[in-house]
């Protein structure tokens, strides 16, 4: 088991081939999944409810088990508390992504800012940073807001 979980996490090895044919390194899935803890955190909560929220996009976003979830959450945050800032993630993201690829990220962080139902100052702006620096534009992102905010009415 051990193995397993070595394997998985070696960087620049163990690549897999995604649902596009294209080849996702296990770095590309730890800026995705340090993107999506760093707006869960932003308020300054954690709930339930959001981290539910990230393992459920991350699985669906990458076929994981849960236990490759967990891990892949813990070494997002691990290199999470080892940087400045979101360059580093946002950069690998925009080298390996489609612009499509990266409005579905977009798409699942806004998902994530709604796992409680409210959108709270600092996710806005983080949302809007994240999108600037994964070089989306406006509209991509009030499209994306619009495609998974919760209905009013």
């Amino acid at each position: 088991m051990i193995d397993l979980v070595k394997r998985f996490f070696a960087k620049g090895k163990g690549a897999h081939l995604t649902d596009q044919g294209k080849t996702e390194s296990h770095d590309v899935r730890v800026a995705v999944c340090a993107l999506f803890l760093e707006m869960a955190n932003i308020d300054g909560e954690f709930s339930g409810s959001e981290r539910e929220d990230v393992m459920a996009l991350l699985k669906r976003r990458h076929g994981l088990s849960d236990e490759h979830i967990l891990e892949l959450m813990e070494a997002s945050k691990q290199q999470l508390e080892g940087s400045i800032d979101l360059w580093q993630f946002t950069n690998l993201i925009n080298q390996n992504y489609s612009r499509e690829e990266k409005i579905q990220i977009i798409e699942m962080v806004w998902q994530i800012v709604y796992a409680d139902g409210r959108l709270d100052k600092h996710e806005d702006y983080l949302v809007h940073k994240l999108a600037k620096l994964l070089r989306l534009t406006q509209k991509d992102l009030i499209d994306a807001k619009l495609k998974v905010s919760p209905k009013r009415g």
